[in-house]
């Protein structure tokens, strides 16, 4: 199934990072880089999402919760995690609660590096993982 054939729905959750990440998450939707245009909008709902994006380092007690989120978003869904920390732990990285990566917790199909990720490179990580098959 092509993504953007449709409009795309995301659903947003922080493990517990420090929101810097967060925040760029919101300036890449904002109008100035216009995400609405590839059909992308943000939805409070994990039951309405196509595009999970998640931000922060996965830490024990959060790998539960984001699991059970990423089970209540209907197949076909596609993963993005923004940021260092979400991506291998950042500076979180081989605490003795944190698991080092989302990846290790769920599938993941597009990493954007950065502390914090930049606006331009989330918003281009989404064209892409919408623009790809199933």
């Amino acid at each position: 199934m092509n993504f953007l054939k449709k409009a795309s729905w995301l659903f947003h959750y922080n493990t517990g990072s420090c929101n810097g990440c967060d925040i760029e998450i919101v300036a890449a939707l904002c109008p100035k880089q216009d995400a609405e245009r590839f059909g992308a909008i943000l939805v409070p709902s994990p039951r309405h999402a196509d595009v999970f994006v998640v931000t922060g380092p996965v830490t024990e007690q959060s790998a539960p919760r984001l699991k059970a989120l990423y089970d209540q978003i209907p197949s076909p869904k596609k993963v993005v995690v923004v940021g260092s920390c979400g991506c291998s732990g950042g500076i979180f990285r081989d605490n003795y609660c944190v698991k080092n990566g989302i990846d290790k917790v769920i599938p993941v199909d597009m990493y954007v590096a950065g502390c914090a990720a930049r606006p331009e490179a989330i918003l281009n990580a989404i064209v892409k993982v919408l623009s790809d098959g199933d």
